[in-house]
């Protein structure tokens, strides 16, 4: 396919799209059409899961493959099990690849992955996780939400400034539990169908870097092809880092295109 491709972002658990406000015009700027899909299980609607949140993606891809541009979808967090069920079937396969004249379409050519675990085919957020919600989060059966019960801003941006890690605390939103405890049956492994580069966040206190060090190795063993690389930073890089991680971004575009 000629051009660049289409860069498709999907935010995590109770953020928003402009958790992106930092990179994406930085990649902009390199001529890189970047999209950013709003979740609906973040849209303060208990009623919405993980299928919605899949489909959401899943057609701001099929809108660009369809139109002859290729796709690299970069997921943070949560994004991840959304991210990669949602590429199913779109991947570019070993034919494709070898006879791309014959394509009449665009593809996946990859994922970024910044600081979120891999989606296994069939299982819910929960029923991938084995076990009870970490303590940092609670299930609201009244509400239908998923509340926070630890110190946002040190959750997530404790390496920015006080007073902008508080202005990202007020842009949090609501999460539906439905995303998280059902909705496995539109899960998918698709990591295991595109390259895939893992960006480690060393500081993160929402998914511990040892953690995310092991969900690669795993990954690995499982047959996926995926490039390690590591950030001093919170869970949320894209804030804190956003130049290295737009580098990291770039190159892993790069690596996927040779």
């Amino acid at each position: 396919m000629s051009g660049k491709p289409t860069l498709v972002f999907v935010h995590g658990s109770w953020h928003h799209i402009d958790t992106w406000n930092k990179i994406v015009p930085l990649l902009e700027a390199q001529q890189y059409k970047c999209i950013r899909v709003a979740l609906p299980s973040g849209a303060s609607d208990p009623s919405a899961g993980l299928p919605e949140d899949v489909k959401a993606v899943r057609d701001s891809i099929v809108a660009e493959t369809s139109q002859g541009r290729n796709v690299v979808v970069v997921v943070h967090s949560y994004g991840g099990l959304v991210g990669s069920s949602a590429v199913k079937g779109l991947t570019r396969n070993k034919q494709d690849a070898s006879s791309p004249a014959k394509s009449t379409s665009g593809h996946v050519i990859g994922i970024v992955m910044l600081a979120t675990g891999f989606a296994q085919t069939g299982l819910s957020f929960m029923e991938g996780l084995g076990g009870p919600p970490p303590p940092i989060w609670e299930m609201n059966q009244q509400t239908g939400f998923v509340d926070l019960v630890a110190d946002s801003r040190q959750l997530f941006y404790h390496d920015l400034p006080i007073e902008e890690g508080d202005y990202w605390v007020t842009r949090l939103t609501k999460q539906s539990m439905k995303a998280l405890v059902e909705g496995g049956e539109s899960v998918y492994s698709g990591w295991k169908d595109a390259p895939v580069w893992y960006l480690a966040t060393i500081q993160d206190k929402a998914l511990p870097f040892e953690a995310q060090k092991f969900f690669v190795q795993s990954a690995r063993e499982a047959g996926g092809d995926v490039t390690l690389r590591e950030i001093d930073s919170s869970h949320s890089p894209m804030l804190s880092k956003p130049k290295e991680t737009v580098d990291f971004i770039l190159e892993a575009v790069e690596a996927f295109e040779g």
